[in-house]
Protein backbone atom coordinates (compact mmCIF):
# COMPACT_ATOMS: atom_id res chain seq x y z
CA UNK A 1 0.00 0.00 0.00
CA UNK A 2 2.99 2.40 0.64
CA UNK A 3 4.80 1.87 -1.85
CA UNK A 4 1.78 2.21 -4.47
CA UNK A 5 0.25 5.34 -2.57
CA UNK A 6 3.90 7.05 -3.14
CA UNK A 7 4.33 5.81 -6.72
CA UNK A 8 0.82 7.49 -7.43
CA UNK A 9 1.54 10.61 -5.53
CA UNK A 10 5.03 11.09 -6.76
CA UNK A 11 3.27 12.06 -10.34
CA UNK A 12 2.37 15.03 -9.36
CA UNK A 13 -0.54 15.17 -11.45
CA UNK A 14 -3.43 17.49 -10.38
CA UNK A 15 -6.73 15.47 -9.36
CA UNK A 16 -9.06 18.39 -9.99
CA UNK A 17 -7.44 19.63 -13.42
CA UNK A 18 -5.41 18.90 -16.72
CA UNK A 19 -2.00 19.19 -17.17
CA UNK A 20 -0.01 19.87 -20.83
CA UNK A 21 0.87 16.57 -22.11
CA UNK A 22 -3.22 15.60 -21.55
CA UNK A 23 -3.97 18.78 -23.57
CA UNK A 24 -3.63 19.70 -27.17
CA UNK A 25 -4.75 16.51 -28.32
CA UNK A 26 -7.95 17.58 -30.33
CA UNK A 27 -9.40 20.46 -32.56
CA UNK A 28 -11.64 21.25 -29.40
CA UNK A 29 -8.86 21.93 -27.36
CA UNK A 30 -7.38 24.38 -29.76
CA UNK A 31 -10.71 26.23 -30.07
CA UNK A 32 -10.93 26.09 -26.25
CA UNK A 33 -7.53 28.06 -26.20
CA UNK A 34 -8.44 30.36 -28.49
CA UNK A 35 -11.90 31.71 -26.59
CA UNK A 36 -9.47 31.45 -23.80
CA UNK A 37 -7.80 34.34 -25.21
CA UNK A 38 -10.87 36.12 -26.02
CA UNK A 39 -11.98 35.98 -22.18
CA UNK A 40 -8.68 37.24 -21.38
CA UNK A 41 -9.63 40.51 -23.35
CA UNK A 42 -13.08 41.21 -20.91
CA UNK A 43 -10.29 41.21 -17.68
CA UNK A 44 -11.42 44.06 -15.74
CA UNK A 45 -8.23 45.67 -15.01
CA UNK A 46 -7.18 45.15 -18.90
CA UNK A 47 -10.21 47.08 -19.87
CA UNK A 48 -9.05 49.90 -16.93
CA UNK A 49 -5.15 50.16 -18.59
CA UNK A 50 -7.00 50.50 -22.28
CA UNK A 51 -9.18 53.20 -20.81
CA UNK A 52 -7.35 55.14 -19.06
CA UNK A 53 -4.01 54.95 -20.85
CA UNK A 54 -5.90 56.26 -23.98
CA UNK A 55 -8.14 59.01 -22.18
CA UNK A 56 -6.47 60.92 -18.93
CA UNK A 57 -3.90 61.73 -20.82
CA UNK A 58 -6.13 63.61 -23.05
CA UNK A 59 -8.27 66.96 -22.93
CA UNK A 60 -11.90 65.15 -22.44
CA UNK A 61 -11.36 63.46 -19.31
CA UNK A 62 -11.54 65.36 -15.67
CA UNK A 63 -11.20 63.79 -12.03
CA UNK A 64 -13.93 63.03 -10.64
CA UNK A 65 -14.50 62.61 -6.64
CA UNK A 66 -13.13 58.72 -6.14
CA UNK A 67 -9.51 59.76 -8.45
CA UNK A 68 -7.12 57.93 -6.34
CA UNK A 69 -3.10 60.10 -6.19
CA UNK A 70 -1.92 57.92 -8.84
CA UNK A 71 -4.75 58.79 -11.59
CA UNK A 72 -4.29 62.50 -10.48
CA UNK A 73 -0.21 62.95 -11.11
CA UNK A 74 -0.94 61.42 -14.76
CA UNK A 75 -3.63 64.13 -14.56
CA UNK A 76 -0.91 66.49 -13.08
CA UNK A 77 1.66 65.29 -15.98
CA UNK A 78 3.58 64.04 -12.99
CA UNK A 79 4.05 60.20 -13.80
CA UNK A 80 6.87 58.54 -11.85
CA UNK A 81 7.77 54.72 -12.14
CA UNK A 82 6.00 53.47 -9.30
CA UNK A 83 2.85 54.78 -10.39
CA UNK A 84 0.37 52.01 -10.32
CA UNK A 85 -0.80 52.48 -14.12
CA UNK A 86 2.07 51.64 -15.51
CA UNK A 87 1.28 48.28 -14.78
CA UNK A 88 1.24 46.65 -17.58
CA UNK A 89 0.71 42.62 -16.53
CA UNK A 90 -2.33 42.30 -17.86
CA UNK A 91 -2.02 43.37 -21.22
CA UNK A 92 1.15 40.86 -20.93
CA UNK A 93 -0.96 38.06 -19.92
CA UNK A 94 -3.11 38.36 -23.03
CA UNK A 95 0.25 38.22 -25.15
CA UNK A 96 1.04 35.11 -23.46
CA UNK A 97 -2.30 33.72 -23.98
CA UNK A 98 -1.82 34.18 -27.89
CA UNK A 99 1.89 32.85 -27.96
CA UNK A 100 0.45 29.68 -26.53
CA UNK A 101 -1.81 28.73 -28.60
CA UNK A 102 0.64 29.81 -31.10
CA UNK A 103 3.34 27.48 -29.87
CA UNK A 104 1.36 24.37 -29.38
CA UNK A 105 -1.95 24.28 -31.11
CA UNK A 106 0.21 23.17 -34.17
CA UNK A 107 0.72 19.81 -32.69
CA UNK A 108 -2.88 18.85 -32.79
CA UNK A 109 -2.59 18.36 -36.30
CA UNK A 110 -0.65 15.14 -35.33
CA UNK A 111 -3.18 14.22 -32.51
CA UNK A 112 -6.34 14.84 -34.49
CA UNK A 113 -6.61 13.32 -38.25
CA UNK A 114 -10.01 15.55 -38.56
CA UNK A 115 -8.25 19.24 -37.33
CA UNK A 116 -7.03 20.51 -41.02
CA UNK A 117 -4.31 22.74 -41.80
CA UNK A 118 -6.58 25.52 -42.91
CA UNK A 119 -8.40 25.29 -39.43
CA UNK A 120 -5.26 25.34 -37.73
CA UNK A 121 -4.38 28.73 -39.47
CA UNK A 122 -7.72 30.19 -39.10
CA UNK A 123 -7.26 29.96 -35.11
CA UNK A 124 -3.63 31.09 -35.55
CA UNK A 125 -4.73 34.15 -37.48
CA UNK A 126 -7.06 34.83 -34.64
CA UNK A 127 -4.23 34.57 -32.18
CA UNK A 128 -1.73 36.81 -33.87
CA UNK A 129 -3.81 39.46 -34.35
CA UNK A 130 -5.12 39.58 -30.97
CA UNK A 131 -1.38 39.92 -29.88
CA UNK A 132 -0.29 42.46 -32.79
CA UNK A 133 -3.47 45.04 -31.29
CA UNK A 134 -2.30 44.18 -27.66
CA UNK A 135 1.43 45.00 -28.55
CA UNK A 136 0.05 47.91 -30.53
CA UNK A 137 -1.23 49.59 -27.00
CA UNK A 138 1.90 48.88 -25.91
CA UNK A 139 3.83 50.96 -28.23
CA UNK A 140 1.63 53.76 -28.18
CA UNK A 141 1.88 53.86 -24.40
CA UNK A 142 5.16 52.90 -23.73
CA UNK A 143 6.88 52.81 -27.25
CA UNK A 144 9.88 50.67 -26.17
CA UNK A 145 9.15 47.30 -24.55
CA UNK A 146 10.36 43.89 -24.74
CA UNK A 147 8.91 41.54 -27.26
CA UNK A 148 7.77 37.97 -26.50
CA UNK A 149 6.94 35.99 -28.94
CA UNK A 150 6.85 32.66 -27.18
CA UNK A 151 5.34 31.75 -24.29
CA UNK A 152 5.82 31.06 -20.67
CA UNK A 153 4.44 27.53 -19.81
CA UNK A 154 7.01 26.93 -16.57
CA UNK A 155 9.11 28.54 -14.45
CA UNK A 156 12.05 27.01 -16.37
CA UNK A 157 11.14 29.27 -19.73
CA UNK A 158 11.44 32.37 -16.96
CA UNK A 159 13.67 34.79 -18.50
CA UNK A 160 14.87 38.80 -18.51
CA UNK A 161 14.48 40.77 -21.46
CA UNK A 162 15.53 44.33 -22.87
CA UNK A 163 12.90 46.28 -24.08
CA UNK A 164 13.12 46.45 -28.52
CA UNK A 165 12.90 48.84 -30.21
CA UNK A 166 9.20 50.94 -30.96
CA UNK A 167 10.15 50.31 -35.09
CA UNK A 168 11.27 46.74 -34.42
CA UNK A 169 8.16 45.94 -32.73
CA UNK A 170 5.69 47.78 -35.29
CA UNK A 171 7.37 45.89 -38.37
CA UNK A 172 6.54 42.52 -36.48
CA UNK A 173 3.13 43.38 -35.97
CA UNK A 174 2.68 44.44 -39.50
CA UNK A 175 4.16 41.05 -40.57
CA UNK A 176 1.75 39.48 -38.06
CA UNK A 177 -1.34 41.17 -39.16
CA UNK A 178 -0.43 40.51 -43.33
CA UNK A 179 0.04 36.66 -42.23
CA UNK A 180 -3.35 36.73 -40.25
CA UNK A 181 -5.24 38.91 -42.87
CA UNK A 182 -4.46 36.08 -45.63
CA UNK A 183 -5.73 32.95 -43.10
CA UNK A 184 -8.42 34.81 -41.14
CA UNK A 185 -12.05 33.98 -42.03
CA UNK A 186 -14.50 36.74 -43.34
CA UNK A 187 -17.65 35.45 -41.22
CA UNK A 188 -18.19 32.95 -38.66
CA UNK A 189 -22.21 32.90 -39.42
CA UNK A 190 -23.59 35.19 -36.27
CA UNK A 191 -23.34 38.97 -35.73
CA UNK A 192 -21.67 38.41 -32.22
CA UNK A 193 -19.17 36.04 -33.48
CA UNK A 194 -18.27 38.17 -36.75
CA UNK A 195 -17.80 41.33 -34.31
CA UNK A 196 -16.28 39.57 -31.17
CA UNK A 197 -13.76 37.71 -32.53
CA UNK A 198 -11.03 38.14 -35.25
CA UNK A 199 -11.93 38.53 -39.11
CA UNK A 200 -10.12 39.20 -41.70
CA UNK A 201 -11.10 42.83 -41.27
CA UNK A 202 -10.50 43.01 -38.06
CA UNK A 203 -6.84 42.45 -39.24
CA UNK A 204 -7.08 45.13 -42.03
CA UNK A 205 -8.65 47.75 -39.30
CA UNK A 206 -5.56 47.35 -37.22
CA UNK A 207 -3.17 47.26 -40.06
CA UNK A 208 -4.85 50.85 -41.27
CA UNK A 209 -4.50 52.20 -37.57
CA UNK A 210 -0.71 50.66 -37.48
CA UNK A 211 0.09 52.32 -40.57
CA UNK A 212 -1.52 55.65 -40.00
CA UNK A 213 1.01 55.29 -36.82
CA UNK A 214 3.87 54.92 -38.82
CA UNK A 215 3.11 57.68 -41.15
CA UNK A 216 2.52 55.41 -44.05
CA UNK A 217 -0.61 57.12 -45.40
CA UNK A 218 -0.56 55.08 -48.87
CA UNK A 219 -0.95 52.04 -46.86
CA UNK A 220 -3.49 53.24 -44.58
CA UNK A 221 -5.74 54.21 -47.57
CA UNK A 222 -5.27 50.94 -49.30
CA UNK A 223 -6.54 49.16 -45.80
CA UNK A 224 -9.48 51.46 -45.12
CA UNK A 225 -10.49 50.92 -48.89
CA UNK A 226 -10.41 47.16 -48.50
CA UNK A 227 -12.97 47.69 -45.49
CA UNK A 228 -14.56 50.35 -47.53
CA UNK A 229 -15.25 48.09 -50.35
CA UNK A 230 -16.05 45.26 -48.96
CA UNK A 231 -19.80 46.11 -48.44
CA UNK A 232 -19.66 44.78 -45.28
CA UNK A 233 -20.07 47.77 -42.98
CA UNK A 234 -21.89 50.94 -42.85
CA UNK A 235 -22.87 53.51 -40.03
CA UNK A 236 -25.36 53.09 -38.04
CA UNK A 237 -28.07 55.81 -39.54
CA UNK A 238 -29.25 58.73 -36.87
CA UNK A 239 -32.55 57.85 -35.60
CA UNK A 240 -34.18 57.35 -32.17
CA UNK A 241 -32.49 54.37 -31.45
CA UNK A 242 -29.15 54.95 -33.10
CA UNK A 243 -27.33 54.27 -29.40
CA UNK A 244 -29.16 51.04 -28.34
CA UNK A 245 -28.29 49.82 -31.53
CA UNK A 246 -24.76 50.96 -31.83
CA UNK A 247 -23.82 50.46 -28.40
CA UNK A 248 -25.90 49.17 -26.13
CA UNK A 249 -27.12 46.38 -27.96
CA UNK A 250 -23.80 46.08 -29.83
CA UNK A 251 -22.60 44.05 -33.23
CA UNK A 252 -24.48 46.29 -35.62
CA UNK A 253 -23.52 46.70 -38.66
CA UNK A 254 -21.01 49.49 -38.43
CA UNK A 255 -18.66 47.13 -35.84
CA UNK A 256 -15.95 46.10 -37.12
CA UNK A 257 -14.43 44.30 -33.15
CA UNK A 258 -15.86 44.50 -30.50
CA UNK A 259 -14.83 43.04 -26.93
CA UNK A 260 -17.84 40.67 -25.78
CA UNK A 261 -19.70 41.60 -22.75
CA UNK A 262 -23.08 40.27 -22.19
CA UNK A 263 -25.06 39.10 -19.78
CA UNK A 264 -24.72 35.20 -20.30
CA UNK A 265 -21.08 36.13 -19.49
CA UNK A 266 -19.15 39.15 -18.13
CA UNK A 267 -20.29 42.91 -17.51
CA UNK A 268 -18.10 45.72 -18.42
CA UNK A 269 -16.53 47.21 -15.15
CA UNK A 270 -17.04 50.95 -16.27
CA UNK A 271 -19.78 51.43 -13.66
CA UNK A 272 -17.00 51.42 -10.65
CA UNK A 273 -15.19 54.06 -12.08
CA UNK A 274 -17.67 56.07 -14.23
CA UNK A 275 -21.11 56.05 -12.79
CA UNK A 276 -20.64 54.95 -9.19
CA UNK A 277 -21.26 58.00 -6.79
CA UNK A 278 -17.21 58.07 -6.12
CA UNK A 279 -16.48 57.79 -9.73
CA UNK A 280 -12.91 57.91 -10.46
CA UNK A 281 -13.63 60.04 -13.83
CA UNK A 282 -15.62 62.69 -15.39
CA UNK A 283 -16.11 64.46 -18.50
CA UNK A 284 -13.80 67.65 -19.04
CA UNK A 285 -15.07 70.74 -19.39
CA UNK A 286 -14.00 70.98 -23.17
CA UNK A 287 -16.59 68.44 -23.60
CA UNK A 288 -19.42 70.50 -23.53
CA UNK A 289 -17.51 74.23 -23.81
CA UNK A 290 -16.13 72.98 -27.80
CA UNK A 291 -16.67 69.77 -28.77
CA UNK A 292 -20.34 69.73 -27.85
CA UNK A 293 -20.55 73.55 -27.84
CA UNK A 294 -24.40 74.43 -28.05
CA UNK A 295 -26.20 75.54 -31.34
CA UNK A 296 -28.20 78.65 -30.36
CA UNK A 297 -29.45 79.12 -33.09
CA UNK A 298 -33.22 79.65 -34.24
CA UNK A 299 -33.74 76.36 -35.24
CA UNK A 300 -30.89 74.56 -32.86
CA UNK A 301 -29.39 71.08 -33.86
CA UNK A 302 -28.24 68.87 -31.03
CA UNK A 303 -25.66 66.35 -31.95
CA UNK A 304 -26.47 62.89 -31.23
CA UNK A 305 -22.49 61.60 -30.06
CA UNK A 306 -22.72 64.31 -27.56
CA UNK A 307 -25.07 65.12 -24.30
CA UNK A 308 -26.83 61.83 -22.86
CA UNK A 309 -25.24 59.23 -25.18
CA UNK A 310 -21.83 60.00 -24.02
CA UNK A 311 -21.83 62.25 -20.90
CA UNK A 312 -24.82 63.91 -18.68
CA UNK A 313 -24.60 67.26 -19.69
CA UNK A 314 -25.32 68.43 -15.40
CA UNK A 315 -23.58 65.81 -13.61
CA UNK A 316 -20.88 65.33 -16.44
CA UNK A 317 -21.10 61.16 -15.54
CA UNK A 318 -19.66 59.75 -18.61
CA UNK A 319 -22.71 57.56 -19.66
CA UNK A 320 -21.66 56.07 -23.25
CA UNK A 321 -21.16 52.35 -21.32
CA UNK A 322 -24.37 53.33 -19.71
CA UNK A 323 -25.36 53.99 -16.31
CA UNK A 324 -26.69 50.75 -15.43
CA UNK A 325 -25.23 48.36 -12.88
CA UNK A 326 -24.56 45.64 -14.16
CA UNK A 327 -23.18 46.92 -17.71
CA UNK A 328 -22.74 45.05 -20.70
CA UNK A 329 -22.28 47.77 -23.40
CA UNK A 330 -19.23 46.28 -25.70
CA UNK A 331 -15.89 48.08 -25.99
CA UNK A 332 -14.92 49.07 -29.04
CA UNK A 333 -11.76 48.60 -30.78
CA UNK A 334 -12.75 49.46 -33.98
CA UNK A 335 -16.28 50.56 -36.02
CA UNK A 336 -16.59 51.98 -39.23
CA UNK A 337 -16.45 55.42 -38.52
CA UNK A 338 -13.13 54.53 -37.47
CA UNK A 339 -12.37 53.41 -40.74
CA UNK A 340 -13.44 56.83 -42.45
CA UNK A 341 -11.43 58.96 -40.56
CA UNK A 342 -8.48 56.91 -40.32
CA UNK A 343 -9.08 57.71 -44.21
CA UNK A 344 -9.58 61.12 -43.92
CA UNK A 345 -6.62 61.94 -41.79
CA UNK A 346 -4.29 60.02 -44.47
CA UNK A 347 -5.84 61.98 -47.33
CA UNK A 348 -4.69 64.92 -45.60
CA UNK A 349 -1.64 63.63 -45.76
CA UNK A 350 -1.05 63.11 -49.49
CA UNK A 351 -2.83 66.05 -51.10
CA UNK A 352 -6.36 64.51 -51.52
CA UNK A 353 -8.02 66.97 -49.23
CA UNK A 354 -11.25 67.59 -50.69
CA UNK A 355 -11.53 63.82 -49.96
CA UNK A 356 -10.79 64.10 -46.50
CA UNK A 357 -13.49 67.22 -46.22
CA UNK A 358 -15.95 64.71 -47.70
CA UNK A 359 -15.90 61.82 -45.37
CA UNK A 360 -16.00 64.44 -42.23
CA UNK A 361 -19.01 65.70 -43.94
CA UNK A 362 -20.40 62.47 -44.19
CA UNK A 363 -19.94 61.77 -40.39
CA UNK A 364 -21.09 65.53 -39.26
CA UNK A 365 -24.27 64.72 -41.76
CA UNK A 366 -24.74 60.94 -39.81
CA UNK A 367 -24.52 62.77 -36.15
CA UNK A 368 -26.50 65.86 -37.37
CA UNK A 369 -23.61 67.58 -35.72
CA UNK A 370 -24.57 71.61 -35.53
CA UNK A 371 -22.98 74.39 -37.58
CA UNK A 372 -21.28 75.63 -34.21
CA UNK A 373 -18.83 73.05 -34.63
CA UNK A 374 -18.34 73.17 -38.49
CA UNK A 375 -15.10 74.38 -39.59
CA UNK A 376 -14.25 75.34 -43.34
CA UNK A 377 -9.89 74.47 -44.35
CA UNK A 378 -9.07 75.11 -47.31
CA UNK A 379 -9.10 71.23 -49.42
CA UNK A 380 -5.20 72.09 -49.56
CA UNK A 381 -4.76 72.75 -45.85
CA UNK A 382 -3.03 69.58 -45.18
CA UNK A 383 -2.51 71.11 -41.24
CA UNK A 384 -6.25 72.75 -41.25
CA UNK A 385 -8.11 69.57 -41.87
CA UNK A 386 -5.70 67.67 -39.78
CA UNK A 387 -6.70 69.73 -36.75
CA UNK A 388 -10.96 69.25 -37.97
CA UNK A 389 -10.84 66.22 -38.12
CA UNK A 390 -8.85 65.93 -34.92
CA UNK A 391 -11.76 67.76 -33.52
CA UNK A 392 -14.25 65.71 -35.18
CA UNK A 393 -12.39 62.33 -33.82
CA UNK A 394 -13.34 63.93 -30.60
CA UNK A 395 -17.01 63.89 -30.94
CA UNK A 396 -17.26 60.30 -32.68
CA UNK A 397 -15.11 58.86 -30.49
CA UNK A 398 -15.69 60.26 -26.88
CA UNK A 399 -14.67 58.57 -24.17
CA UNK A 400 -13.58 55.02 -26.22
CA UNK A 401 -9.85 55.42 -25.49
CA UNK A 402 -8.84 57.06 -28.43
CA UNK A 403 -8.00 60.53 -27.55
CA UNK A 404 -4.46 60.96 -26.30
CA UNK A 405 -3.39 58.28 -29.09
CA UNK A 406 -5.04 60.61 -31.74
CA UNK A 407 -2.97 63.59 -29.88
CA UNK A 408 0.50 62.42 -29.68
CA UNK A 409 -0.05 60.89 -33.59
CA UNK A 410 -0.63 63.91 -34.65
CA UNK A 411 2.11 65.80 -32.29
CA UNK A 412 4.60 63.43 -33.58
CA UNK A 413 3.75 63.96 -37.43
CA UNK A 414 6.93 64.56 -39.42
CA UNK A 415 8.83 64.43 -36.39
CA UNK A 416 6.77 66.82 -33.72
CA UNK A 417 6.24 69.56 -36.35
CA UNK A 418 2.65 70.59 -34.58
CA UNK A 419 4.52 69.53 -30.71
CA UNK A 420 3.63 73.40 -29.13
CA UNK A 421 -0.32 73.13 -30.98
CA UNK A 422 -1.57 69.79 -29.61
CA UNK A 423 0.48 69.77 -26.20
CA UNK A 424 -0.39 73.51 -25.22
CA UNK A 425 -3.95 72.65 -25.91
CA UNK A 426 -4.24 70.10 -23.89
CA UNK A 427 -2.17 71.54 -21.12
CA UNK A 428 -4.33 74.36 -20.99
CA UNK A 429 -7.70 72.62 -21.43
CA UNK A 430 -6.89 69.42 -18.90
CA UNK A 431 -3.59 69.92 -16.31
CA UNK A 432 -4.91 72.23 -13.54
CA UNK A 433 -3.36 75.73 -13.67
CA UNK A 434 -0.99 75.10 -10.76
CA UNK A 435 1.07 72.29 -12.84
CA UNK A 436 0.79 74.06 -16.44
CA UNK A 437 4.25 75.75 -16.45
CA UNK A 438 5.52 72.36 -15.29
CA UNK A 439 3.47 70.35 -17.49
CA UNK A 440 4.61 72.18 -20.62
CA UNK A 441 8.23 72.06 -19.73
CA UNK A 442 7.97 68.41 -19.34
CA UNK A 443 6.03 67.72 -22.40
CA UNK A 444 8.80 69.39 -24.90
CA UNK A 445 10.79 66.27 -24.11
CA UNK A 446 9.27 63.61 -26.05
CA UNK A 447 10.48 60.72 -24.12
CA UNK A 448 7.65 62.11 -21.68
CA UNK A 449 4.98 61.49 -24.00
CA UNK A 450 5.17 57.59 -23.15
CA UNK A 451 5.10 55.77 -19.42
CA UNK A 452 7.75 54.87 -17.62
CA UNK A 453 8.60 51.64 -17.26
CA UNK A 454 7.13 50.21 -13.99
CA UNK A 455 9.99 50.21 -11.08
CA UNK A 456 8.56 47.08 -10.06
CA UNK A 457 9.74 45.58 -13.49
CA UNK A 458 12.90 47.15 -13.43
CA UNK A 459 13.53 45.16 -10.45
CA UNK A 460 12.65 42.41 -11.47
CA UNK A 461 14.12 42.09 -14.67
CA UNK A 462 17.67 43.32 -14.87
CA UNK A 463 17.90 43.55 -18.76
CA UNK A 464 15.20 46.27 -18.53
CA UNK A 465 16.03 50.02 -18.95
CA UNK A 466 14.22 52.64 -18.14
CA UNK A 467 13.00 55.39 -20.36
CA UNK A 468 15.05 57.91 -20.41
CA UNK A 469 13.16 60.99 -19.19
CA UNK A 470 11.88 58.98 -16.26
CA UNK A 471 15.87 57.60 -15.61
Amino acid sequence: MISSSCGKYLTLEPQDGIIRQEYWKTKEDVKAAVIGCYSSLLDAGLIYNLFTWGEIRGDMVAAGAGINADEQDIINVNVLPTNSLTNWSAVYRVINNCNTVIDFAPQVLTHDKTFTQSSLDAYLAEALAIRSLMYFYLVRSFRDVPLKLKSTSSDAQLENLPKSPAAAILAQIVTDLKKAELNAVSTYGTPASNKGRVTKYTTQAILADVYLWMEQYDNCILECDKLINSGQFTLVPHSSGWYTQLFYNGNSAEGIFEFQFDASGTSNPFNAFLVASKKKFIAGPATSGEFFAPDESPTPMVDIRGEDAAYNPTSFTITKYSIDNPSYVHWFAYRYADILLMKAEACAQVNRGQDALDIVTRIRERATAPVITAESPDASDAAGISDYILNERAREFAFEGKRWFDLLRNAKRNNYQRLNEIFNRVVERAVPAARQQSALAIYRDVDSHYFPINQNEINTDPALEQNNFYK
